[in-house]
């Protein structure tokens, strides 16, 4: 980064800690750092199948990591409602590089930034907002896939109720800093449709416009349903099942996706994941996953995601965390498979409850990949894990091990 670029960064972050009277601040993040090393030699490499769309994480996670996030109260209206700014700084380094936070091994940028108006009774308590923002990000924690995801830099209204149902809309340009092109995009949300005790569904439309800067491109849509059980089969926990299905650069499935893809580009999703909190000291998340992407020559690609990770705590500070998990994609040039193990002994000072933080680990993790899944990293990720001209050549197996401390906090 820049010189200016840092300052600029230092400034925008330290102006939302400026001391304004009877003003709340709140100052949130997420942390995660630590050393591996591959097979005893090298840098650690992780594992990812080419064509899936996230990998297990605990002990496959190959960079450092931090958000921190400063939102401030501005104002509080006569009316209750709320006037509020918030930014987010985003840190990223591989491992193995030197932390400058630049270039192709590492970044350093706001990830947010906007103004928001809350608590409006004209929108019976719903609120405006506008700039960059991480919004309704819905994700499985263990493979850290966010599989429906309407963050976006634009503005919208969140979550103004009418009878029972909360509706929300955004107008973005641009979802993520892999977006090359500005693309206008539309994203409806209804929510609180009650169906059983515990239950409700969310529903979601989002439609992608035809950019003019693109050359013989294409409008698409997408849809998404969710059902969220709280207090799943009677444990402490929630169920989450998502359907999704998008055609042309709809098939981003929560994303803006290619803009070049006509309607006959379409792909399917099924979400399937629970938290469990059995007892105090035995919890954890099992997931699956099922996508099917049509091309638009008519070929395809069928990608399945079985996994869990839990954690038993032997001691009100001391766990034994698990996981486990195989992915499967079915394409031309055969089904690639890829299964993965990690054992991590974990120090916990706030619990011995699954997702308390934070936690120090140390792990070893085992993963196992067949031919098909090596000639398609070969071509597509050259010096990844599985090629074979990565950290373990021409073997079709691998392992890691080191420590990693994890913190996020509100």
């Amino acid at each position: 980064m820049k010189r200016s670029a840092g300052i600029g960064l230092a400034l925008a972050l330290g102006s939302l800690t400026l001391p304004v009277t009877g003003m709340a601040t709140e100052f949130s993040g997420y942390v995660r750092s630590g050393a591996g090393t591959a097979d005893g030699n090298g840098r650690q490499s992780c594992f990812q199948l080419p064509g899936a769309r996230s990998k297990y994480r605990l002990g496959n996670e190959c960079e450092h990591y931090a958000e921190l996030d400063l939102r401030q109260d501005l104002f509080t209206l006569d009316d209750g409602s709320v006037l509020s700014i918030e930014g987010m700084a985003q840190l990223f380094n591989e491992y193995g590089h030197t932390p400058k936070f630049t270039g192709d091994r590492g970044t350093a940028r706001m990830n947010q930034m906007y103004a928001e108006w809350s608590k409006m009774p004209a929108l019976n308590g719903g609120s405006l907002w506008a700039g960059r923002r991480f919004y309704k990000r819905n994700d499985i924690h263990i493979s850290d896939f966010y599989y429906w995801n309407q963050s976006a830099t634009g503005f919208g209204i969140d979550e103004m109720k009418i009878g029972d149902y909360k509706y929300s809309y955004v107008f973005s340009r641009k979802d993520s800093y892999d977006q090359k092109e500005y693309i206008n995009r539309h994203d409806f949300n209804v929510g609180g449709f009650v169906t059983n005790p515990g239950g409700e569904v969310e529903v979601g439309v989002s439609y992608i416009d035809k950019p003019s800067s693109v050359d013989d491109s294409h409008s698409g849509w997408a849809v998404t349903g969710q059902h969220v059980q709280k207090n799943f089969l009677g444990l402490s926990g929630d169920n989450k099942l998502a359907l999704q299905y998008g055609e042309g650069p709809g098939t981003g499935l929560g994303y803006t996706g290619d803009p070049t893809l006509d309607r006959s580009a379409k792909s399917w999703r099924v979400v399937e994941f629970f938290d469990f909190q059995m007892t105090p000291r035995l919890g954890g998340q099992v997931q699956a996953v099922y996508q099917k992407d049509k091309r638009e020559d008519g070929g395809s690609q069928d990608w399945w995601s079985v996994g869990g990770r839990t954690s038993y705590a032997f001691t009100q500070q001391f766990k034994l965390v698990g996981e486990i998990g195989h992915d499967q994609v079915d394409a031309s040039g055969g089904t690639r498979k890829l299964s993965k193990f990690t054992i991590a002994p974990t120090w916990s000072p706030n619990g011995p409850g699954f997702f308390e933080r934070p936690e120090i680990r140390l792990y070893y993790t085992y993963a196992t990949w067949n031919k098909a899944a090596q000639e398609a990293a070969n071509l597509l990720a050259e010096g990844s894990a599985l090629s074979d001209t990565g950290a373990f050549g021409s073997s079709r197996n691998g392992s890691n091990f080191g420590v990693q401390v994890e913190y996020w906090w509100k």
